[in-house]
């Protein structure tokens, strides 16, 4: 998606699909100002994103793991007393 599509709010970029959506149909009638609801979501996903980040990283850590205990595996029987020790292993 291009810039040309996106609102700049504060230090987010929404889609401009979204942007129009949240101010033309959702926030009216709710009480919550428009601008007010873009500054809490800038908040929230500014707070959070650190620890999103190191979240994705650790899911990538686990799934590369996983991936290479399968590989490692190929052909051979599935053993679920292996295969339940290995993931308590990894966390």
């Amino acid at each position: 998606m291009s810039d040309a599509e996106r609102v700049s709010i504060g230090g987010l970029k929404i889609a401009k699909i979204l942007y129009d959506f949240v101010v033309h149909d959702a926030v009216p009638g709710t009480g919550i100002e428009a601008s007010a609801f873009w500054q809490g979501l800038d908040r929230v996903v500014h707070d959070f994103a650190p620890r999103n980040r190191a979240l994705l990283q650790k899911r990538d850590a686990l799934q590369a793991k996983i991936d290479d205990w399968y590989r490692g595996r190929r052909g051979r029987p599935f053993d679920v007393a292996a295969h339940r020790a290995f993931l308590t292993e990894i966390g």
